[in-house]
């Protein structure tokens, strides 16, 4: 019963390290980088700015006590309390809570572009992960056949068929492969630590690196699109959308800041009884309405704000063109990157099975005595190097894929 337990416990220890999946990985990174939560807490900062730049004036309560009485017809003035509330002019707090609402909006744009970008990074050091991972194991796997020439070499030795520097050649070749794996695998440590940045997880969490790469459905109809409209719903433009119309609504807040605000109050004054005396309404508090206009006669400010947010709005259209520019060249790099990858990978595929023969004959011709072993050694090693290659091409595949994506994000 022990023995049972203890194999289930390990297969669901193995299941949760290798259960890891490169979503999984994306959206530990969404919940814990620092930066993209840096970002969206900048975003809710900014929603609080709505309920700020809405919201009437405090009012305003004035309480004023006589040292020295004021005599008055029915009586003393004892005291007097002033309540003014001003209004804005109207429309006022609207354009303002539009500007900020939109720039908040804007803010938080930024934040998927960040959390985008992030998707970027962890594909790419994802990528490197599994391009490490494939290099090891070609050159463990070349490192087995090389054992293998080693025997076969030392056989012929053996026999007189052949001379000892054939082994010496091989131990030299098998010399390389193994300090080439010790140091690959010494990368992994670097790879990993990277990995783990990004993740906001310690730095010695076990991470599993992959065998495969997952397949990208890619964009297959922004082809049939103009170029331009491939980019009105990224972010990055998104978000500048959302500065020029926070901007406008700047404007309109400026413009009407510079009109009259209205105030509407109330003086309420506490009247003491005059002694010798009996007029109507003796002693009575006196109540008195008020109504106020402010007079916004010093226009440079209110000029000023009003030319400040046209300028800010032809700033980010400007910004709006550099960036939509910077993401087509991007989109057409990363298009031809991908289709360079495919097409050297197909040229690597089809050279690998060409190796594969001309090692199979050249084997069988070296056990003939007809092929300089040299030959073989060097078309074992052509055959890393295309296996390599081909890792590497899948790795800058993946990686222009996921530059693809983000581009074409929505």
């Amino acid at each position: 019963m022990k023995k049972f337990i203890w194999i289930m416990c390990s297969l669901l220890f193995s299941a949760t390290v290798t259960g890891q999946s490169l979503e999984d990985y994306l959206q530990t990174a969404a919940k814990n980088n620092p930066k993209v939560k840096a970002s969206y807490s900048a975003f809710e900062a900014a929603m609080q700015k709505a309920p700020q730049v809405s919201s009437l004036p405090d009012p305003t309560l004035t309480m004023s006590a006589f040292g020295r009485m004021i005599e008055t017809r029915l009586g003393r003035q004892e005291a007097k309390f002033s309540l003014m509330q001003m209004f804005p002019w109207f429309g006022t707090l609207k354009a303002q809570k539009d500007a900020a609402t939109l720039m908040a909006e804007a803010g938080f744009q930024q934040y998927l572009d960040a959390r985008e970008e992030l998707f970027v990074e962890i594909k790419s050091v994802y990528a490197e992960m599994y391009e490490l991972e494939e290099t090891i194991r070609f050159q463990e796997e070349n490192l087995e056949v090389l054992n293998t020439f080693r025997e076969l070499a030392l056989s012929k030795f053996r026999n007189g068929k052949t001379a000892m520097v054939d082994v010496v050649r091989v131990d030299m070749m098998r010399n390389e492969a193994e300090t080439e794996i010790s140091l690959l695998k010494d990368k992994k440590r670097s790879i990993q630590y990277r990995f783990n940045a990004l993740l906001n997880a310690d730095y010695d969490n076990e991470v599993v690196f992959p065998e495969a790469l997952p397949e990208v459905e890619g964009y297959v109809q922004e082809e049939n699109l103009k170029r331009d409209s491939l980019f009105v719903a990224h972010p990055k433009m998104v978000q500048l959308d959302k500065q020029v119309a926070s901007f406008g609504a700047q404007k309109k807040a400026a413009k009407k800041q510079g009109l009259p605000m209205l105030g509407l109050g109330i003086d309420y004054m506490i009247i003491g009884e005059k002694n010798g005396m009996d007029p109507e309404r003796r002693g009575q508090d006196a109540i008195m309405p008020m109504f106020s206009v402010s007079l916004p006669i010093f226009r440079k400010k209110h000029r000023a704000k009003v030319r400040e947010a046209e300028l800010l709005s032809e700033s980010a259209e400007h910004q709006k063109v550099a960036v939509r520019n910077k993401l087509i060249a991007g989109y057409e790099m990363a298009k031809y990157d991908l289709e360079k990858a495919a097409q050297r990978i197909d040229l690597y595929d089809r050279q690998l099975e060409s190796t594969d023969q001309a090692v199979k004959l050249l084997l069988s011709a070296y056990g003939n005595s007809t092929t300089d072993f040299e030959e073989v050694l060097r078309m074992q090693q052509e055959k890393l190097l295309y296996q390599t290659a081909k890792a590497t091409a899948e790795k800058d595949r993946f990686i222009a894929q996921a530059q693809k994506d983000y581009l074409l994000t929505k």
